[in-house]
């Protein structure tokens, strides 16, 4: 097996959850994600499987959310599923969202939520916020292509916005940094992500078990395996290419067979410049990663023997 499958994670389940269930679905011990999914949330999560595992770190990154925020109250971890910290009777409009989400887009500097897997001093910012310890947190950089609220009913103080950003955006944060300037706080009550990378969540597949039991914190869900699971996941996995926007060489035999013994191979390119990537082709499949140096394709990673 080699490809990627665009799973639909449901809420609930962590992305490692996943990545479990399909390799016992399959069968096979590599399978990876691409990016991690927080299990509040529910949506799009590519799965590698077999020797794609090792072009995770080619895939294109960038994310799109549908963030479902509630007006009025703060918790402790920026969701619905955290301890109410702060509240306000303030009621917003929709006006004043619009002037606020204005200043969500471009380059913003993002502090993680305390209940998040970043490591500091090398333990993981939830286990600080679990003993009840304050650490210093350094803002990230992130960005934000494009935000834009869908709806917002203004009785319940519940708006749908529409969120495109790069890798390492925390939504929770953008969420509880939203009401804390608008003066009333606020807190996600949903997330969906519905893009990551290439994949989008119109052309996914949910996970073909049946759970019986919900996700604890000390204990797995526990599932049944749906009849022809393991066909339907095969018949989902897509080329890797599908989610890699690195240039492609398609290379005769006499090149492939010095790729796969790890030799470079000349390639003269005005498309590629020093120091770019690219994925090989030999025969329509995936042979190698290579990076190009001086009319030359030296070899990263091999995937055929």
């Amino acid at each position: 097996m080699f490809g990627v499958i665009n799973i639909y994670k449901p809420k609930g389940l962590t992305s490692h959850d996943v990545v479990g269930i399909v390799r016992k679905i399959l069968g096979i011990k590599q399978v990876g994600h691409t990016g991690t999914l927080d299990p509040f949330a529910e949506g799009v999560l590519p799965i590698c499987v077999g020797k794609a595992t090792r072009l995770i770190e080619y895939f294109d990154d960038d994310k799109e959310y549908l963030a479902t925020v509630k007006f009025g109250a703060a918790t402790s971890t920026y969701d619905i599923e955290g301890e109410i910290t702060n509240t306000s009777q303030k009621l917003v409009t929709q006006e004043e969202i619009l002037k606020e989400l204005d200043k969500f887009k471009g380059k913003i500097q993002q502090y993680p939520p305390m209940y998040s897997a970043i490591k500091i001093k090398g333990k993981k910012l939830y286990e600080y916020a679990r003993k009840g310890e304050t650490v210093e947190v350094e803002p990230r950089e992130v960005t934000i292509y494009e935000s834009d609220l869908v709806s917002f009913d203004y009785n319940s103080q519940v708006a749908v916005i529409r969120i495109k950003c790069s890798k390492g955006t925390y939504i929770r944060s953008i969420a509880n940094d939203l009401g804390e300037n608008l003066g009333c706080f606020a807190h996600l009550i949903k997330l969906e992500r519905i893009l990551a990378g290439k994949f989008a969540v119109e052309n996914s597949v949910n996970l073909p078990v049946e759970f019986l039991t919900e996700k604890s914190e000390d204990k797995f869900v526990k599932y049944d395996i749906c009849d022809n699971a393991k066909n339907i996941l095969e018949n989902n996995i897509q080329n890797p290419i599908a989610g890699i926007s690195l240039p492609v060489t398609d290379i005769n035999e006499a090149e492939y067979k010095r790729i796969i013994n790890g030799n470079p191979i000349t390639k003269c390119s005005d498309k590629l410049k020093s120091g770019d990537f690219l994925i090989l082709i030999y025969n329509n499949c995936i042979v190698a990663v290579g990076q190009y140096e001086r009319n030359e394709i030296k070899v990263k990673k091999v995937f055929v023997q």
